[in-house]
């Protein structure tokens, strides 16, 4: 919903800004890891954000080949490109430009990601979000959509959001998760716009700048964030998000924290250390 104009409401304001950091996963593709590194080693319930984007095709050609996951979700939104995924349980599809995966590991599986082209730009994000552990050990799904299947709205004027996860004014996204009842947002303002929304009640949340530059909050408080830089918010009901003279384009993103013991080894994420043990044991045996 959009953020009402209320005196009783209090402004969420970026408490820490976060630059990403160069890295690869997979088979050498290269990455910018902003949430997973040691400037912020994770935000409950949020383990990892990637974000993959280049025009060489040297930086993606190889993917994501088989590899295991057990334990949490990952989540791949697709701005350009397309990315072909298999897993061992008989599940394939293709991520074309904008669609979303929204997979759920559970108990475990073995996946591969591997780009669809050979050549052009390859461009998104993975996100990947903890599991409480009553549903670690869960059967895997999918939540898999087309672009035509994630609905747009225009809150004001010179804002257009995509809502993958959440609701804003009425417009309900497709992903559904009860555990965090996550929130995930593509925000395009025009240049010399501001947004308000009301983010939901105790849920850790950041913004993350992909084009242009934001700045969040207002007065005293605010905090401006350039191109691959994240902000992490606080507490309050009410982001206000306003853009530079050449715009921005941010993901928003929020969940419920679970505010349990995380025991987490590669792609293995448990409660203790001797699940993620019996996690190795299970997949070298051929369990997933």
């Amino acid at each position: 919903m959009t953020a009402p104009t209320t005196d009783t409401s209090t402004l969420r304001r970026a408490v820490a800004v976060v630059s990403g950091q160069p890295t690869s996963d997979g088979a050498g593709v290269k990455l910018t890891r902003v949430i997973g590194g040691g400037e912020l080693p994770d935000l409950d319930p949020f383990l990892l954000l990637d974000e993959f984007g280049t025009d060489r095709a040297e930086d993606y050609l190889a993917g994501f080949p088989d590899h295991p996951h057990r334990g949490f979700e990952t989540v791949t939104y697709m701005l350009d490109g397309r990315m072909r995924h298999r897993d061992n349980h008989g599940n394939e599809g293709l991520l074309v430009p904008g669609s979303v995966q929204w997979m759920t590991a559970g108990r475990g599986l073995v996946h591969s990601e591997m780009p669809e082209q050979q050549e052009g730009r390859m461009r998104g994000f993975q996100l990947w979000v903890n599991l409480p552990a009553r549903d670690k050990m869960g059967e895997p799904r999918y939540q898999e959509f087309a672009p035509e299947q994630i609905p747009v709205t225009h809150p004001v004027e010179g804002v257009t959001v995509k809502v993958i996860a959440g609701v804003v004014d009425g417009v309900r996204g497709p992903i559904v998760q009860p555990a965090t009842e996550p929130l995930y947002l593509d925000v395009a303002l025009d240049p010399g716009r501001s947004w308000d929304y009301a983010l939901p009640e105790g849920h850790n949340a950041f913004a993350y700048v992909f084009e242009g530059h934001a700045r969040l909050g207002e007065g005293d408080d605010a905090r401006p964030l350039a191109t691959h830089e994240l902000g992490v918010l606080g507490g309050g009901d009410v982001l206000h998000i306003a853009s530079g003279d050449e715009g921005a384009r941010l993901i928003l993103v929020a969940g419920r924290p679970l505010r349990e013991p995380v025991a987490r080894y590669g792609p293995f994420v448990m409660n203790t250390k001797q699940e993620v043990m019996q996690a190795f044991a299970d997949f070298q045996e051929g369990k997933f």
